[in-house]
């Protein structure tokens, strides 16, 4: 017993790791689902993915994780594409690297609904934030960009879900016998420094941008 406590200490660990992710439950995955598609930048592309293929893996039931992911992604969608709509294309220029923002017009001009589709459907590093912001500043209705987003988020997160509840434990197995103890604590941690640092920098950032396009309106009026 006494040479097995050394070997069994990093094993409790990395349990314990999953066991974290795991108690953020359907409201952790409806939270992260919404700033994942919100303005708020998450640190971790596809964190929503992986909340849904460990919760489902641990015995999440597929019905109740996909409605609630593809909720919170809606929700978050439609306060990216208002703030579009909202800050126009000048949202756009300050947002959107300049060397992909005349393709992203002219796409989401062409294909305004499918760009926004394919976005919510493809995995990362495909940015979704940057579509709907082109949708809103573009004009693309509102009833449309909603409903191309549930519908791709639905396709996305369900399979993910499915997947989970079939596979997902030999990709837990996979990660504690191979990942160290040490890396899979600070993965955790940094994880969760960073989002709390992303919801802040993005409700700083969302503030000075609406402060910056009030005194740009008062400035216009006095002229």
């Amino acid at each position: 017993m006494t040479f097995a406590a050394p070997a069994a200490r990093p094993q409790a660990h990395r349990r314990l790791v999953i066991h974290w992710l795991v108690h953020f439950g359907v409201a952790g995955v409806f939270v992260v689902s919404l700033l994942d598609a919100a303005p708020v930048p998450l640190p971790i592309p596809g964190s929503t993915d992986i909340l849904v293929l460990i919760l489902a893996a641990h015995g999440g039931w597929p019905w109740l994780l996909t409605p609630v992911a593809v909720a919170g992604s809606v929700i978050g969608g439609y306060f990216t594409w208002s703030a579009g709509k909202r800050g126009g294309e000048k949202m756009l220029d300050r947002t959107v690297p300049a060397r992909f923002r005349s393709h992203l017009r002219l796409w989401v001009q062409r294909h305004g609904v499918l760009s926004v589709c394919l976005a919510a459907m493809l995995p990362p590093p495909i940015p979704l934030m940057p579509f709907l912001l082109g949708a809103g500043a573009l004009g693309v209705g509102r009833k449309q960009i909603l409903t191309a987003l549930g519908i791709a988020r639905t396709v996305r997160y369900g399979a993910e879900a499915v997947l989970g509840m079939f596979y997902g434990r030999r990709i837990l197995r996979a990660w504690n016998r191979y990942m160290a103890d040490e890396w899979s604590s600070a993965i955790l941690y940094s994880f969760i420094g960073l989002l709390v640092l992303a919801i802040v920098y993005g409700i700083w950032r969302y503030r000075r941008d609406q402060k910056r396009d009030r005194d740009a309106a008062v400035a216009v009026k006095a002229a």
